[in-house]
């Protein structure tokens, strides 16, 4: 066996291969170290036990996520250093950062708090070292940290979402509350939208120092303030959703926008199915499938529940955890940059900073990641986080969706593109009935014929079943439409409801806007003031405002009904003309040549003309004419005939005219009514009028600018005791007893006056208006009632029911009813005329006798009582040479002497000589 030694030469070859190798190595270890530490320091949590944050618990589970996946830094270990200070804890804050510094830390996380953080900010800017924050901070203009990057949403663009959100949502008024003065800082741009835009903000500040806000939230119910913006944390937000359902402020009437960005992390499960409208924002992207991955693995791993009555869910990530897990992802990316940084331990009092800190800090401003919470990128000049994007959230009853309000629109707000809010395309089988089904409203109304009437029963009736009319069949219709359930309640003060002096409203109205009543379901009629502080369905029902008034008597025609036809002025007219006529036609005769005739015709030489129009003769052409009779006297001049003519002419109008009245005034049993409308009722005083108080009706007199309806007005107001009534059927007995007539809807006085045989309608409508159903302003029924009307209302559902709540009138055969045969008391009147024209013949007849006995006697130089029983012995041998009555011998012959002596005017004595001879 042979021993052998190595050379000198070949030692020294492996010394220096070995020194080489050591070297290099030395060299790589300092360019690219296989450790890096960060920093966090967190505050602990209050309480008896001190909890581990979510900030630091997401810290550490993205530093093992790093580790363990090696595909940020394939060839260093990330440690962490974590320091908890109490908060508030500003001194503390900075001698853990000076600890942690010294342990030779690439950049520091937190704290939260903006005293300890700025004290922070302050060590890290003078070292030079990146300080990386995840809360909220304000950030002045003249800031001069550049060793600073906060991944939270730039306040200045939150504010400018939210902004666009109450845009969106058309708001023109909204209460702001605030939990501390930040909140005035972050919420700037809505503050001061005013000035800008049509917008109302009243501000109000959560209570300090205690989480119960039942008094602030019922101040804010007392003054009916629906839309609120509430500025706080996620647990105070907890508390005041759980508050404000004790206070029956979780309703469909509220809408409330949280502006916390954990809005999910809040257990809604209660307020499912209130129909309350709660709006948030959302910057943690779980749509994403590799962030609903780490989210996932986050809540199985966590392991720290939330206390049982903080209304907060278990196991979901916050947002401030998201932006620590994606801050820590952050500074991962920006380190690949730097393969020749080194890490040197800092000492806060020699004041030397790091020098790669500015090249680091840089990188980390540079860098661009896809995390948790969306795109990362910073402005490189204040280091804040600018460009983002945020999820509309809604709460639905099947939860939490990406949606916007009662809508299914899917809401998304970015810097660059603003709020959008896209349509989704409508579920199959979705109706009008998705929003109200199951669900239970109060209805309010008010008791009226044939709206709304107690049911006449022999038992005792409850709840909804007391009622009937066409009001409640028309509800009845609306739940199996929409498929809600509800419950009838009668207004209280028994008024449909009218605005006071004050301001105040009364009935119903205030039912409404109180939110008492989910809908008014009654006779309610639509008027812009109504509509100013209530929403109104589309109309039901249309009507107008008429006068109800007792049934006048029914006129007595008498027996001298048949110069009813014509008024008493038309008849002194015609008599006039009459006259008139007669008495022209006679002097124009007279004055005509032409209407002179020879008297004979048969003697050549004689001179003797007659005219045939004498005074008496023209009288009775014009009764003849009049009475369409001939007179056989005939003009024979042309001046004449023009008058006969005109005369003929006017006779055949009026006569027309009188036979066509004359069978409808005699036919047809009239009404004497003394008003017959609007008009009429406001120039007279001694009828009393008015209306119900409170009502529609009143409130359109009271602001009506037409003069006939001011006076109206006027006089109602002047005398409120007596023309105005509580009710309708206090107005009705009003009507009844006394000289009262009743302003109000014509559909009721449709309905009244077809079962009261003593009631009618005076003249047509005032106005034009309508009924429709009364919902709380802002109500997400309105729509649904107005789409189930219209349903109803062409189905011809509607329609059938006013056919059975109007019809069944006990008036209808009366109204129907024909006149029949005209009797003694229509036409009595014209046999009167006839006899008194009989009885005056025979007065006349025995005056013109006696006037020609007087004449005969006093041409005979005789006695009359001679002159008569020489008529009277002339008259007996006319009665024995052949009749048999002397009397009518008499009568005959006295006829024939005044005949003759009138025709001829020859003597007496010659006459009655040539008749005895003969």
């Amino acid at each position: 066996m042979r021993n052998t030694c190595p050379s000198p030469r070949s030692a020294v070859w492996e010394y220096w291969t070995l020194l080489i190798a050591c070297l290099f190595r030395i060299h790589y270890s300092d360019a690219m170290p296989h450790v890096i530490r960060i920093g966090g320091i967190f505050e602990q949590t209050d309480g008896p036990v001190s909890l581990v944050s979510a900030e630091e618990l997401a810290f550490k589970f993205a530093v093992n996520n790093i580790n363990r996946n090696r595909t940020l830094l394939p060839n260093t270990t990330l440690t962490y250093d974590i320091q908890r200070i109490n908060i508030y804890d500003s001194f503390e804050a900075s001698r853990k950062a000076c600890d942690q510094l010294s342990l030779g830390v690439v950049a520091i996380f937190g704290p939260s708090h903006s005293s300890s953080s700025n004290a922070v900010q302050s060590i890290c800017n003078a070292l030079e070292v990146p300080h990386v924050q995840v809360r909220w901070k304000h950030h002045p203009m003249d800031n001069r940290d550049s060793f600073y990057a906060n991944l939270y949403p730039d306040y200045s663009s939150l504010s400018y979402a939210i902004l666009d959100l109450v845009q969106y949502l058309k708001w023109k008024t909204a209460t702001v509350v605030y939990d501390d003065s930040t909140g005035l800082i972050r919420l700037q741009e809505l503050i001061m939208a005013p000035s800008r835009y049509n917008i109302r903000l009243k501000i109000r500040q959560l209570p300090l120092d205690t989480q119960d806000t039942r008094p602030l939230l019922k101040e804010m119910k007392r003054s009916r303030e629906f839309r609120i913006i509430f500025d706080c944390s996620h647990q105070m937000a907890a508390q005041i959703l759980k508050q404000a359902q004790t206070m029956g402020m979780m309703t469909e009437y509220y809408h409330y926008i949280f502006t916390t960005l954990d809005l999910m992390a809040i257990d809604l499960e209660p307020y499912r199915f209130c129909g309350v409208n709660m709006t948030g924002f959302r910057i943690l992207n779980v749509d994403n499938p590799q962030v609903a991955s780490i989210v996932e693995k986050w809540s199985m791993e966590r392991q720290i529940p939330p206390k049982p009555d903080s209304g907060l869910l278990e196991g979901v990530m916050t947002t401030d955890a998201a932006l620590t897990y994606d801050a820590v992802h952050i500074v991962s990316v920006s380190y690949q940059h730097a393969p020749q940084m080194t890490v040197n331990s800092l000492q806060c009092h020699r004041h030397k900073p790091w020098r790669f800190g500015g090249r680091f800090m840089s990188f980390i401003k540079e860098s661009h990641w896809d995390g948790l919470t969306g795109r990362l990128s910073f402005n490189k000049t204040s280091g804040l986080r600018t460009d983002f994007d945020l999820d509309i959230i809604s709460l639905k009853e099947e939860g939490l969706e990406k949606v916007y309000f009662s809508l299914s629109v899917v809401g998304k707000w970015s810097v660059s593109g603003g709020l959008n809010i896209t349509d989704v395309p409508k579920r199959k089988g979705m109706n009008i009935t998705d929003s109200l089904a199951n669900r239970s409203l109060v209805i309010t109304t008010i008791l009226e014929e044939p709206y709304v009437m107690l049911k006449k029963s022999d038992k005792a009736l409850v709840g909804n079943d007391r009622f009937e009319g066409f009001c409640v069949d028309l509800l009845r219709e609306l739940a199996n439409v929409l498929g809600f359930t509800y419950e009838i309640r009668l207004v209280p003060d028994g008024r449909y409801g009218s605005q006071d002096e004050k301001g105040q409203w009364n009935g119903m109205i205030r039912e409404l806007i109180e939110h008492r009543a989910d809908l008014a379901v009654a006779p309610l009629t639509i008027t812009y003031m109504r509509e100013k502080v209530i929403d109104f369905s589309k109309p039901f029902m249309n009507m107008g405002i008429s006068i109800l008034y007792r049934k006048p008597n029914t006129t007595n025609n008498g027996f001298f009904s048949f110069l009813n036809p014509m008024t008493p002025d038309i008849w002194v007219y015609i008599l006039l003309a009459y006259l008139g006529v007669s008495c022209v036609l006679f002097v124009i005769a007279r004055f005509s040549p032409y209407e002179w005739y020879d008297a004979h015709p048969c003697n050549p030489g004689s001179d003797v003309v007659e005219n045939n129009f004498t005074l008496l003769n023209s009288f009775w052409f014009g009764v003849g004419s009049l009475m369409q009779q001939g007179s056989e006297l005939m003009p024979k001049a042309l001046s004449t005939r023009i008058i006969g003519g005109i005369w003929w002419f006017f006779t055949l109008i009026i006569i027309s005219s009188y036979t066509a009245n004359l069978a409808a005034f005699l036919t047809v049993e009239r009404m004497d009514s003394p008003v017959d409308s609007a008009d009429d009722i406001a120039k007279q005083t001694k009828i009393d009028y008015g209306l119900v108080k409170d009502g529609a009706t009143m409130t359109f007199f009271k602001k009506s600018k037409v003069s006939t309806f001011e006076k109206m007005w006027a006089f109602m107001s002047s005398k409120p005791s007596t023309s105005l009534v509580k009710s309708i059927e206090d107005g009705i007995q009003r009507v009844l007893k006394s000289d009262y007539a009743l302003i109000m809807e014509s559909t009721t006085i449709d309905y009244i006056t077809k079962r009261n045989c003593n009631l009618t309608q005076l003249g047509g409508l005032i106005d034009s208006k309508g009924y429709g159903i009364g919902t709380p302003i802002g109500s997400p029924y309105r729509d649904k009632i107005t789409i189930a009307i219209l349903s109803i209302l062409e189905d011809g559902r509607l329609h059938m029911l006013k056919e059975k709540w109007w019809s069944g009138s006990s008036c209808l055969d009366e109204e129907r009813h024909e006149t029949g045969p005209m009797g003694i008391h229509n036409l009595g009147g014209i046999f009167i005329v006839l006899a008194s024209g009989l009885v005056l013949s025979v007065f006349v007849a025995i005056a013109e006798f006696v006037y020609k006995l007087r004449k005969t006697a006093e041409r005979e130089q005789v006695r009359c009582v001679v002159a008569c029983m020489r008529m009277h012995h002339t008259g007996s041998s006319f009665s024995r040479s052949g009749g048999n009555k002397p009397l009518a011998g008499y009568m005959w012959r006295c006829c024939n002497l005044t005949l003759l002596t009138a025709m001829d005017g020859r003597t007496n004595t010659h006459r009655h000589t040539h008749t005895h001879t003969t």
